[in-house]
C-alpha cells in the first residue's frame, strides 16, 4: 500500500479545469450558494433561508413537469405524461421530508428572527400559487399579493386564462367515456367544483377498469399526486403549530386556521368522491 495520498487524476479523472467547464461552472454555484442572507445573528435563520430557497427550487421543477405533462395530455402522448406525473409526486415526497428539518428548529429559535421577515410569508410564494392555478384550484383573489410584480401578476393571470391540468383531464374522460351530458365548460377563473356528471364518468371508469385502463392509470395518477399534496399541506400545518403556536402569520394571517382551512380544499375532488359509490 502507497504511503502517497490518493490521486484521481492517476485514474484519468480530469484534474485541471483552466480551460474547461466544472461542476461549479455548470451549475452556477457561486450565485446559488451566495443567496442566503440572513437579517439577524440568530443561528437558526440560515436554516429557514435554505428550507425556503430550496422548495421554491424543488416548486420549480414541478411546474416544469406539470407544463410538459400538461401538453403530452393535449398531444396524447400518455406514457410521457404518466411518467412526468410520478415524477410532481415524488417532487412533493421531497417537499415533504425538508419539514423534518425544519422541525429541528424550536419555537424559542423561530422567536429570535422572526421579526426581522416582516410582513414577508411562504403565503406569498408565486410558484405555490402557479402550481395551484395549474392543478385546478384557481382563486383569482390570490393574484393581489403579487401586483407589485407586473410581471409575476401577469403570469399568474395568464394560467387562469387558460384550462388546467384537470380541465385537459375532464375533457379526456368526456371525450372517451359516453355519457348522455356534454363536456363541462372548462373551469378557468375559479376553483374546480366537484360536478356530479364528472364523477359518473369516473364512476363508468372504476367499474370497467379493462375498457378505459389508460383513464383508471391517469385517475389514479392523480390521486397519487394529490395524496402528496396533501400531506405537504398537514406538514405544514403541524409544522407552523409545533413552532408559533396559533399566533398570527408575518403575512398577516390567521396561520394555524387558514393553514388547516387549505386542508379542506381538494384539488381532484370526483376522484375521491367516486370511491364511496364502488
Amino acid at each position: 500500500m502507497s504511503d502517497q495520498p490518493y490521486n484521481p487524476g492517476s485514474d484519468g479523472a480530469q484534474m485541471d479545469f483552466r480551460a474547461a467547464m466544472s461542476y461549479g461552472d455548470y451549475l452556477h454555484l457561486d450565485g446559488i450558494l451566495t443567496q442566503q442572507h440572513p437579517l439577524s445573528d440568530a443561528h437558526d435563520e440560515m436554516l429557514f433561508i435554505i428550507q425556503h430557497q430550496t422548495s421554491e427550487l424543488w416548486m420549480k421543477l414541478a411546474l416544469h413537469e406539470l407544463s410538459a405533462a400538461r401538453e403530452a395530455l393535449r398531444a396524447g402522448r400518455m406514457p410521457e405524461m404518466f411518467k412526468m406525473l410520478a415524477r410532481v409526486s415524488r417532487i412533493f415526497e421531497q417537499l415533504n421530508s425538508a419539514w423534518d428539518v425544519l422541525r429541528t428548529m424550536t419555537p424559542a429559535d423561530y422567536t429570535r428572527f422572526r421579526k426581522a421577515l416582516g410582513p414577508s410569508s411562504g403565503f406569498q410564494s408565486y410558484q405555490y400559487r402557479l402550481i395551484e392555478y395549474v392543478l385546478g384550484n384557481r382563486n383569482p383573489n390570490m393574484v393581489k399579493p403579487h401586483e407589485h410584480r407586473p410581471e409575476i401578476a401577469d403570469a399568474l393571470r395568464a394560467e387562469l386564462a387558460r384550462p388546467s391540468f384537470y380541465d385537459e383531464v375532464v375533457a379526456l374522460l368526456f371525450a372517451t367515456v359516453e355519457g348522455p351530458e356534454p363536456a363541462p365548460a372548462h373551469q378557468l377563473d375559479t376553483p374546480h367544483n366537484a360536478r356530479p356528471d364528472i364523477q359518473a364518468r369516473w364512476k363508468s371508469v372504476y367499474e370497467d377498469v379493462n375498457r378505459y385502463w389508460t383513464l383508471y392509470e391517469l385517475g389514479e395518477k392523480l390521486v397519487d399526486l394529490e395524496d402528496y399534496f396533501r400531506r405537504w399541506r398537514f406538514n405544514h400545518v403541524t409544522t407552523v403549530e409545533r413552532v408559533i403556536g396559533f399566533k398570527r402569520g408575518t403575512g398577516g394571517t390567521s396561520g394555524v386556521q387558514y393553514l388547516r382551512r387549505m386542508l379542506e380544499v381538494e384539488l381532484f375532488p370526483e376522484l375521491w368522491h367516486v370511491r364511496g359509490e364502488l
